[in-house]
């Protein structure tokens, strides 16, 4: 994203870790993405938000910076004992797969012994210190919609018919189905994707648009991923236990991050309350 204040070009980072439970660890990370090596505080940084899920253990952190404080692979395997790190997005250069792509190919989700795979910078991934993702992309923001019901399947079947990759699917939507707090969420990662048809799709309540330095961004609207959602768990009989946004969109992240580092406030978490979503 780029800022109209001060002339600022500014990246969100949205670091995912596997804690929540541990609200002094959370925070601990939060803070180091705050400091030099040395313990000097960074200039043009700012933690703008932490959310903690205990039931799935994983916080995301939403981290926002000059672009040219950027360089998180390198810097992660240079700082990092052991870190191995996947590329994925525009930081997979030339070819550019999607996160998907790439979790598939490494068989992410199936357990396999993380010795056998090859990471595209770092050292071969252990057990004990796994593997890293870093991706590039316009913007990510997370929706999930629970539905009042345990049945997995009947969760997975409305994930894939809502996933862009599906024939009538939603564009730039990645979605899966998770048993969370003793119901269903569909977990969906919302892609902003660049198109030239912005005007028309303003027209349309199923997108939002945005720019980013002259150039149009849409992704498909909270609201109606909600509504899809409904609708196909109702056809199974279900209803809908409520939504929930992970972080900002992205233009209340613009505005948090203009206001936070015109302002100094590295920790703009604590400001807004503590951890929220």
């Amino acid at each position: 994203m780029s800022s109209s204040r001060g002339g600022l070009r500014l990246a969100a980072c949205l670091l995912n870790i596997s804690e929540a439970r541990r609200k002094c660890v959370v925070e601990n990370v939060a803070k180091a993405a705050l400091l030099e090596r040395n313990g000097q505080k960074l200039p043009e940084v700012s933690v703008l938000n932490i959310f903690s899920d205990q039931d799935y253990n994983r916080s995301v952190i939403t981290i926002v910076a000059a672009v040219d404080k950027l360089g998180i692979a390198e810097k992660l395997v240079l700082c990092v004992p052991g870190c191995s790190v996947f590329l994925f997005g525009e930081a997979d250069l030339p070819e550019k797969r999607s996160l998907v792509q790439r979790r598939k190919q490494l068989g992410w989700f199936s357990r396999r012994d993380p010795s056998s795979l090859e990471p595209d910078l770092g050292a071969a991934p252990t057990r004990r210190c796994g593997l890293t993702g870093v991706g590039a992309s316009p913007y990510v923001m997370n929706c999930n919609v629970t539905i009042d019901s345990q049945d997995l399947a009947a969760g997975k079947g409305i994930a894939t018919a809502i996933r862009g990759s599906s024939a009538c699917g939603l564009k730039g939507v990645q979605a899966m189905a998770f048993p969370h707090e003793g119901k269903i969420e569909i977990a969906c990662n919302v892609e902003s994707f660049e198109d030239q048809e912005a005007g028309r799709l303003l027209e349309d309540s199923q997108y939002l648009t945005y720019s980013v330095l002259g150039n149009s961004f849409s992704y498909v609207a909270p609201h109606y991923i909600e509504a899809q959602v409904k609708k196909l768990a109702s056809a199974r009989g279900i209803g809908t236990a409520g939504r929930a946004l992970v972080g900002f969109t992205p233009q209340e992240c613009k505005d948090c991050a203009e206001y936070a580092i015109q302002a100094s406030i590295g920790a703009f978490w604590k400001k807004r309350g503590g951890i929220f979503m």
